[in-house]
């Protein structure tokens, strides 16, 4: 059966107080230290955009040492993704990092982002080729947004080229992918967004504007309801038997609600299990 690993994208939000983290931390307090202590993995999104010293993975290994089966997923910088404009000074500054929680067997994968302008066409493919190129020596999770995606050709393609298919759930819009666990290699990839329709669609409205920080994440301004939660795991969990690992990201992180519902999701996994 597969092993789990459930977590949230990030660690530091300063709304986690008191939510999560306690009030009144000591100047020794440190957040991931203490994350690690609850969850066996957390999405890193820093990475999306900056590219990090080495130092600052060193950082994040031995910070998580109490933890041995902890595993950070990487986000890949937005260069790769979004600009498709990069060099191979980028291409090294992202790889570092990964061979530093590689060694440490700190390292679940890298995950490629991709917006929902980015639909299915030859030209897209090429560029998932690409990446899968220059990054062969990782294991990569493609998310992608647009249900143009979901379809045979595609999956028989990932199932090729060993990428895991990354399951999202987001807010039905348009032509937005839908919560589908696809099985294309041994690990099982899934980013929880939340279900904002109203601020998803503002947010989408907006996208080549200049937003607030505060006004990109209000979209990801959701709580999931036990209900749902259990409906997410249900259609998780068929895949348990297939694959080695399965990653559950929560990224509705405002508020808290990320660590809230990933606490939920862990309670209910093993209920699960138990009762078969």
């Amino acid at each position: 059966m597969a092993k789990f690993y459930i977590g949230t994208a990030g660690w530091s939000y300063n709304d986690w107080v008191p939510t999560f983290y306690p009030k009144g931390q000591t100047t020794s307090f440190d957040w991931l230290n203490y994350y690690s202590s609850y969850f066996n993995t957390v999405e890193v999104n820093a990475t999306y955009y900056a590219y990090l010293s080495p130092k600052t993975a060193e950082g994040w290994v031995k910070k998580t040492i109490d933890n041995e089966e902890f595993k950070f997923t990487i986000k890949l910088h937005q260069d790769f993704t979004h600009k498709k404009l990069f060099t191979p000074q980028n291409i090294t500054a992202v790889t570092d990092n990964l061979n530093i929680l590689s060694k440490e067997d700190k390292f679940g994968g890298l995950l490629c982002q991709f917006p929902y302008s980015f639909g299915f066409n030859e030209a897209a493919i090429d560029h998932i080729k690409t990446l899968k190129e220059i990054f062969s020596d990782y294991k990569l999770f493609i998310e992608v947004r647009h249900t143009s995606w979901n379809k045979p050709d595609v999956i028989k393609y990932f199932k090729e080229a060993d990428l895991s298919f990354c399951v999202i759930d987001q807010p039905q819009i348009s032509n937005s992918i839908s919560f589908n666990p696809i099985i294309t290699n041994d690990i099982l990839y899934v980013r929880l967004h939340g279900r904002n329709i109203k601020e998803w669609y503002k947010s989408i409205q907006n996208f080549n504007a200049d937003q607030r920080n505060a006004d990109q994440n209000a979209r990801y301004d959701y709580l999931y309801t036990p209900g749902e939660l259990i409906e997410i795991r249900n259609k998780i969990i068929e895949g348990k038997d297939k694959v080695k690992a399965i990653y559950i990201i929560f990224n509705n992180h405002p508020k808290g609600n990320a660590p809230a519902n990933a606490f939920e999701m862990l309670q209910l996994l093993k209920e699960k299990l138990k009762n078969g």
